[in-house]
This record gives structure tokens, C-alpha cells and sequence, in this order.
């Protein structure tokens, strides 16, 4: 066992890393991802190591990138897409939404386009506008997608090489707000004895609620039940870790032992992933529920400026609120 403590950006480096050196077919394209290394450096180093005909400084078009990227797929090659700030994925949501995702069943099942496209996601770093988005719910409402986020270093390391060993087009979503948080990676883990790509992961057991959280809100999902265990309360975290496939039979049990659910996402309420969690939880264990589900969420406005974005934010008050709604019932 090779484990070591590192960052989620730096494991993510290790993911792209490791899946280039399995596979010369890997590219990775985007903006600044060669000789800078990335904005966030996620990328850094690799250009050295693989060359620049693997890692492609590419113009300032987003569109031009995932284009460029459907082609070499379509030829063989498995390019990584990163989009350098969430804002700046929709010049290329064409593309995503009318090519990559539908290029499958156009074909009949001939053709497969095994692109991962990397998108930092989220807020928490008071950025400008444009650089915090969750966009993530235009993309899971989209048939042909296969949406993640990872949380934490483990799961960045391993669901990284995953997403670019798969056949089908998959949207990654990075919560950027964690990229310095560390963890420990085991770097010489199996990928075919890791967690499944879309699998939900329960990250604390619990036994009176549930917390439904994924990428960023994970970390404050964790730090509610810590808090509500001083005052006796038991509560179980999901981490989703897939947007689409959404894995409900793990939500399902922990719903019918709790009896309450609380999920929590850094997006906009209105159309929200939590919508579609709540609505199938209703429909699949209504008699085991003691209370409605409920959302903590951004809230239905765009993401604020920097200065004001901790008032959007969904925190632990906010959670830790929701939890204590769900008991008065």
C-alpha cells in the first residue's frame, strides 16, 4: 500500500497521471492545463512528462474544445476536457448537450464518445463572476450524460481514473472551494477494487436522519452531524458521489431506518437535483417517512458577488435548521 496524505487537487493531478500512463490514448485539452499547469494546477507537471501532443494548450473557446474533443473520440482517443471555471462551460453546452451526449444513440450503439469533461464547480473561494456556478442539474436532466463529484482526495484519485476508463461521455465535477483540503490516497489501489464510479458512499452511519449532500456540501454535511451528535442526535451522511445515475437504493434504506431526509446542495432550489431526490424518496418510502423531505439550498437568485456569497452558501446553521424543522413534525 502506497498511501500518502495530499490535497483533492493534488490527487486529482495523481488521477490524470495515472490514467496517462495506462493509456496512450488519454489527451488532456483546455485552457493553460500545458505550460502553466492549470489555473488551479491540477494539470501541473504533465506537459513536461507527456508532451505537448498530449497536453494541449487550446484557444480561449470553450465550444472549440469539446468539439475538437467529439472528433478524437470518435477516432480512438479518450480526451479529458477541462473547463477552466464553471461559468464558462455554456459556450460549450451545445456541443455537450446536441453532440456528446447524443452521438451514442444517434448511431445506433456504433459510435461511443469516452470524453470526461472536468468542471471546478461551486463557490466558497469569493471569486468574480462568472467563476461560481452549480451548474450541474442542466447537465444530469440531460439523457446520454454521466454526471459525478467528488468530495475528498480518495475519491478525486480513483473516480478521476474511472471517468476516463469509461465508454460514455462524462460530465466531472470538482468542488473547488475543497481542492486544498487533504486526505489520505492509497495510489497503488486497484481501480477494479475501488468504490463504483456510481455508487452513493454512507459517510457517517446514523440512525434518526439523513443528510444527502455531494461535492462541496459533503464537508458541511459531516460537520452537522458532529454537531447534532452533542445533542444526542444520530444522523446518517450520504455522500451521492453520482448526479446521474443517482444511486436510490442506498438512499432508500438509510431513509427507511431514519425516517427523515435532509439534502443538501449548493444550487438553486427551483428544478434543483434535491427536487428529484425528494420526489423519489416520496414516491419510495412514504410510509417509512415521519416528516417531508427538505432541501437546504442556494437560494433562487444568481450567485452573489464575492462579499455576499456566504449569505448564499448553504452552512451548517442553515443545515443544522433544516434537521431540527424535520423533528418538529
Amino acid at each position: 500500500m502506497m498511501a500518502e496524505t495530499t490535497t483533492l487537487g493534488k490527487a486529482l493531478n495523481h488521477g490524470l497521471r495515472r490514467a496517462m500512463e495506462n493509456d496512450p490514448k488519454v489527451v488532456i485539452m483546455g485552457e493553460d492545463v500545458g505550460k502553466l499547469g492549470g489555473v488551479f494546477r491540477i494539470t501541473d507537471a504533465l506537459q513536461k512528462d507527456f508532451g505537448e501532443d498530449r497536453v494541449i494548450d487550446t484557444p480561449l473557446a470553450e465550444a472549440g474544445i469539446v468539439g475538437t474533443a467529439v472528433g478524437l473520440a470518435i477516432r480512438g482517443f479518450r480526451p479529458v476536457c477541462e473547463i477552466q471555471f464553471d461559468g464558462f462551460v455554456f459556450p460549450a453546452y451545445n456541443q455537450i448537450v446536441a453532440q456528446v451526449a447524443k452521438m451514442h444513440y444517434r448511431s445506433r450503439g456504433k459510435l461511443r464518445l469516452p470524453i470526461t469533461i472536468r468542471i471546478p464547480f461551486g463557490g466558497g473561494i469569493g471569486a468574480v463572476e462568472h467563476h461560481s456556478e452549480s451548474p450541474e442539474a442542466y447537465f444530469a436532466h440531460t439523457p446520454g450524460l454521466k454526471v459525478v463529484s467528488c468530495s475528498n482526495p480518495a475519491d478525486a484519485y480513483t473516480m478521476l481514473q474511472q471517468a476516463i476508463a469509461s465508454d460514455d461521455p462524462v460530465i466531472f465535477f470538482e468542488p473547488k472551494r475543497r481542492y486544498w483540503e487533504k486526505g489520505e490516497v492509497d495510489l497503488e489501489a486497484p481501480l477494479d477494487r475501488a468504490h463504483p464510479l456510481h455508487s452513493a458512499r454512507v459517510t457517517r452511519p446514523g440512525t434518526d436522519a439523513t443528510l444527502l449532500a455531494y461535492g462541496p456540501m459533503v464537508r458541511v454535511a459531516l460537520d452537522a452531524a458532529s454537531a447534532a451528535a452533542e445533542d444526542g442526535r444520530e444522523l446518517e451522511v450520504i455522500d451521492l458521489r453520482s448526479l446521474s445515475p443517482i444511486d436510490y437504493p442506498v438512499i432508500f434504506e438509510s431513509v427507511k431506518r431514519t425516517g427523515r431526509a435532509v439534502v443538501v446542495h449548493e444550487a438553486q432550489g427551483n428544478g434543483g437535483l434535491g427536487a428529484e431526490i425528494a420526489a423519489r424518496i416520496t414516491e419510495n418510502c412514504f410510509y417509512s417517512l415521519e416528516a417531508p423531505v427538505l432541501r437546504v439550498t442556494g437560494y433562487d437568485v444568481p450567485y452573489p458577488a464575492s462579499r455576499l456569497e456566504e449569505e448564499f452558501l448553504p452552512d451548517l446553521d442553515r443545515v443544522l435548521d433544516a434537521v431540527d424543522r424535520s423533528f418538529g413534525w
